[in-house]
């Protein structure tokens, strides 16, 4: 299946599950990155007239608000932007520290970020009867590399059955501008926060072990440690036999 083929698909799709659900369109959030720019612009063309873009930043850099809105400019998405720095502060100021090291405490705080966000898709697709759509892709899905009811909160996972090289094939097919296809995949979690660098290797690597099975010895137990890891992301909330 080519890009062109691949996009009709997916524009075809998303339109049958939000309309099947009895919504009327879609809200996503655009963070400037790769994943969520391609996701905007499909389900722009899913929806021309009922799709909306939230920009959430959380002290988030100035470049992926540049690159939020240059996507939103260019394919005519309406855009929102709502800063959550205040938002997220005095939430944090009201939770308690607990005991920890500061890696686990690092990553709570980057996590309640990405909860926060999720809160305010699902008010606006209260409001207007959408569905969230999530741009998750097949390679963070499959290794649990999400938040769990944060980015992994979601309607609908257009992108959930791509690797991240095929999303990458699909933004230059779409024209998503180059310098977010360019730039390394980040979360914006914190500064200086890359995909690659936290996971330990490289979606290129990722990728070619999910369609082969194939890797080093170190890489194939690190990456199966996290698929394992992560099983619960995937389930639904296991219920007690009595």
């Amino acid at each position: 299946m080519n890009t062109e083929q691949l996009t009709d698909k997916l524009v075809s799709w998303i339109k049958e599950k939000v309309l099947s659900g009895g919504c009327q369109g879609v809200v996503i959030g655009l963070s400037g990155g790769l994943d969520s720019s391609v996701l905007a612009v499909l389900c722009q063309q899913a929806f021309p007239q009922n799709t909306l873009a939230v920009y959430l930043p959380c002290y988030s850099s100035a470049e992926d608000t540049e690159h939020a809105h240059m996507v939103a400019s260019k394919f005519a998405i309406p855009i929102r932007e709502i800063v959550l720095d205040d938002t997220y502060q005095n939430l944090l100021s009201t939770l308690p520290d607990f005991p920890a090291d500061p890696t686990a405490g690092k990553l709570a705080q980057a996590n309640l970020k990405v909860r926060l966000r999720m809160v305010v898709l699902y008010y606006m697709a209260n409001q207007l009867n959408y569905m969230v759509a999530g741009s998750s892709n097949r390679s963070e899905l499959a290794t649990g590399y999400f938040t769990k009811y944060g980015d992994g909160g979601v309607d609908l996972l257009p992108l959930g059955n791509l690797l991240k090289g095929q999303v990458v094939a699909l933004a230059k097919s779409l024209g998503i501008p180059r310098p977010i296809i360019d730039k390394p995949p980040s979360a914006g979690l914190w500064t200086g926060q890359t995909d690659e660098t936290e996971m330990g290797f490289s979606y290129e690597q990722l990728d070619r072990y999910l369609l082969t099975g194939e890797a080093p010895a170190e890489l194939k137990n690190k990456i199966e440690a996290m698929i394992a890891n992560s099983n619960h992301k995937r389930s639904l909330p296991p219920v007690a036999k009595l």
